[in-house]
């Protein structure tokens, strides 16, 4: 499995559609009546291959046990992006009441277009939530205090790194040091110069609003701690922490041991690069094809893995203000989303439920798949992007200048950052 269908479409298309976007769409977020109303409903899953299978499945448990309340579902159409389909929907007023394949970044602006119903309004529905995820769910609730999304799954991202490759540099492929920036910077240097690999590593350097998820950000969380991009209306990036993750980065680039050219492949699976940020998909993409081991990113001073975070990678439950039928909907988030149903999640797709505790939850399925086990552990510490109004465009306009700055070196980094970081404040200060 890869990427979510968001990290391999247009920003362009993406953020237009999202700003475009007016309250005019949707429906009635707050309609009583829908509340409790019981029948038929229609739900969308994401099309990877190992979700649909398990939302098929999911979907069957449901109607063999309920069928007064029978749910129809189907991938999500095709489109640009996801989120592109979604917003298009609710504009048209004809949104499915649930889709699995939400999208945080996209959760503000969709609660601006009146497409969203708060999951607060069901009786147990925040007890539920927070019982659930435990305090990461604190991250999902919107501004306003409601929770517009049920926090769902996660895809905690790490350094996979090829041990054929390390090997073949002279590092120890079994215990490599990656913990500190000057490590990691060595053992990127040794791998280059033996030309082990192309390069050490090769996120992409494109200008998707969604790529710092894949490189500046993961570090900036363990740097912090746990830190958001935007915290409380502010940008928290323009930190000491936040400029030397930005320098460490800038340094590879430098150094010429990552690489500001587009890959049209995949570096790491075809061995041009030696080390990549992935979530535990890459488990499945991999195991038959490389000999792979995996690591936390890195911090400054070498934070232990029991304290290190990084980005959560996470697609999310929404209940969409079309839905007529909210009672039903609302039952069946809840059985989707029960150990039950998590379980099998886990055992389909090998990405991580968003749960509290995950591998004391399943421990017969760690015990089998050591594999995941590590992934597991990370998943407790875990960062989403902030819940706060402009979203996307707040992105973009950081992944426009730590472009410029640090992949491409066009502007000094430090000025650079605590520039973009006065026009975030703004973005986020907007309802």
């Amino acid at each position: 499995m890869k990427r979510s269908t968001l990290a391999t479409t247009s920003a362009a298309a993406l953020a237009a559609t999202l700003l475009a976007a007016t309250a005019c769409g949707g429906g009635d977020t707050t309609n009583s009546d829908a509340a409790t109303a019981r029948g038929p409903i229609k739900v969308w899953y994401s099309n990877n291959e190992q979700e649909v299978a398990w939302g098929k499945q999911m979907v069957a448990a449901w109607n063999s046990a309920h069928p007064k309340e029978k749910v129809t579902a189907q991938q999500i159409p095709e489109g640009k992006s996801s989120e592109e389909v979604i917003g298009a929907a609710i504009t048209a007023g004809n949104a499915p009441c649930l889709i699995f394949n939400t999208a945080p970044a996209a959760v503000p602006q969709f609660q601006k277009q009146g497409g969203l119903v708060p999951l607060d309004d069901f009786d147990g529905a925040t007890d539920y939530i927070e019982e659930r995820t435990g305090d990461r769910a604190e991250q999902y609730r919107s501004p306003d205090g409601k929770y517009y999304q049920l926090p769902w799954k996660s895809n905690p991202v790490m350094i996979f790194y090829n041990k054929e490759i390390f090997a073949k540099a002279g590092i120890d492929a079994d215990n490599p040091p990656l913990q500190t920036y000057e490590e990691f910077l060595q053992t990127a240097r040794t791998i280059v110069k033996s030309g082990a690999a192309d390069y050490a590593i090769w996120p992409s350097p494109t200008a998707e609003f969604f790529q710092p998820w894949f490189d500046f950000y993961p570090l900036f969380a363990a740097e912090t701690g746990g830190e958001q991009l935007v915290d409380d209306g502010k940008a928290t990036f323009a930190s000491d922490e936040g400029k030397q993750v930005a320098a460490f980065w800038k340094s590879l680039y430098d150094e010429k041991l990552a690489s500001q050219e587009t890959y049209n492949g995949d570096s790491f699976g075809e061995g041009k690069a030696a080390m990549a940020i992935v979530g535990p998909w890459a488990i499945a993409s991999y195991k038959d094809s490389i000999d792979w081991g995996v690591a936390p990113v890195p911090t400054s001073g070498g934070t232990s893995p029991e304290d290190t975070y990084t980005f959560a990678d996470a697609k999310n439950v929404a209940m969409y203000s079309a839905c007529e039928n909210r009672g039903t909907a609302w039952d069946l988030l809840k059985f989707a989303t029960a150990e039950e149903q998590d379980g099998k999640l886990l055992e389909m797709t090998g990405q991580m439920p968003m749960r509290a505790d995950l591998s004391e939850v399943y421990p017969d399925y760690f015990a089998a798949h050591e594999e995941y086990a590590t992934f597991a552990a990370q998943a407790d510490r875990t960062v989403e992007v902030p819940n706060v109004a402009n979203s996307i465009e707040i992105w973009q306009a950081f992944r426009d200048a730590y472009s410029r700055s640090v992949i491409f070196g066009k502007q000094p980094v430090d000025a650079e950052l605590d520039q973009v970081a006065t026009k975030i404040d703004g973005l986020a200060g907007q309802s």
